[in-house]
């Protein structure tokens, strides 16, 4: 009888890979039904009773299982010779249930509308643009500094512990919902990782756990980091799984705050998106627009390029390639390189603008 059940639980798969690509043509479907329905529910309730700890539970969901999985595969790593077919049919029915449950508990915000078509901006745009928008970033970015800092060659350091630049970050949302009311989420659920280290050496300076919805924030990186990256996880739990659309989010949602230290984190965010994009098209045009960008801010960016300098190793190629693989396999096609669409949703969302 268990054998019988393993091996129907291992074939669901087949099943469930199926409705997830045909669920995958029918964006409205997810949007009106999952993202904006049975989502909903289930993210409050995974937030309501894991948000209060004042430790990650999902990062020791992890390392439990991660203890499991090695102590299942020694103690039965003959049976892949005695027994194969079910050894097999016990790693395809623990595959399966974990398949099925990453995308009923998350996964299927990555196939909803996307952002641009909720907010009613285009996603293309022209170097002419992107260059106007730039300047724009770079004024307004230039004027905030001149605000919080005694000389335009210093770089900004945030007078905030990185525990409250965590909470204050509720301030941000609080903010964009009276715009955009579909960005309102309570309760909140964010955590420093416990594996920070690690993810800081594979790149990474935060994740979504999509079975406990907490947010986790890479305890490591820089403070100035801190307001977008928080503010982008929180997207994730909003619902939002494309990074370019929780870039986007995180980006607006921290400009929002009313705190000056948060909107120079958001402003200066956006225009290293947009600088980057500049450079890819006309490398003549980005000198000019970086010569006019104050040198405080340019130490801010250099700040953040010698931190993850620092732990660059061999592995975090592979590991940033195996997550673009994983992109692609969730509707993302260009992988890490879909990143870019952050630039058009933000060329077009600062474009009509007044600083």
């Amino acid at each position: 009888m268990h054998k019988h059940k393993t091996l129907i639980i291992a074939l669901s798969i087949v099943p469930q890979y199926l409705f997830v690509k045909l669920i995958a043509k029918f964006p409205n479907i997810v949007e009106n039904y999952y993202s904006n329905g049975i989502y909903v529910y289930i993210s409050k309730a995974t937030r309501f009773t894991f948000g209060w700890l004042p430790f990650s539970f999902g990062d020791l969901l992890y390392a439990c299982a991660s203890i499991y999985i090695v102590r299942w595969t020694i103690l039965n790593r003959k049976r892949i010779i005695k027994d194969p077919r079910n050894w097999i049919l016990d790693v395809f029915s623990a595959f399966a249930l974990a398949y099925g449950a990453f995308h009923v508990f998350w996964g299927f915000n990555y196939y909803r509308l996307p952002i641009h078509e909720r907010l009613d901006l285009n996603d293309t745009y022209t170097t002419e643009t992107l260059i106007e928008v730039t300047q724009k970033l770079i004024k307004k970015s230039n004027a905030i500094h001149d605000q919080i800092s005694v000389s335009d060659t210093l770089k900004i350091t945030m007078p905030y512990t990185k525990p409250e630049l965590i909470k204050n970050t509720a301030a941000s949302y609080t903010a964009l919902a009276k715009i955009y009311p579909q960005f309102q989420h309570t309760p909140r659920s964010v955590k420093t990782s416990l594996y920070s280290l690690a993810l800081t050496y594979m790149g990474f300076s935060g994740y979504i756990n999509p079975f406990t919805n907490e947010a986790h924030i890479d305890n490591l990186i820089p403070p100035h980091k801190y307001p977008t990256t928080v503010a982008h996880e929180e997207a994730h739990q909003i619902g939002y799984a494309a990074e370019n659309e929780t870039n986007f989010i995180g980006c607006l949602a921290t400009i929002h705050n009313p705190d000056i230290y948060y909107q120079y984190s958001g402003y200066i965010f956006a225009l290293r998106h947009c600088l980057n994009e500049v450079y890819r098209r006309d490398k003549l045009v980005f000198k000019e627009l970086k010569s006019n960008i104050h040198k405080g801010i340019l130490a801010n960016y250099q700040e953040s390029y010698d931190f993850w300098n620092a732990y660059q190793n061999p592995l975090e190629h592979l590991f940033k390639k195996l997550y673009g693989n994983f992109l692609k396999a969730n509707n993302q096609d260009k992988g890490m390189a879909s990143y870019s669409y952050v630039v058009a949703l933000l060329v077009n969302y600062f474009q009509e603008k007044a600083f």
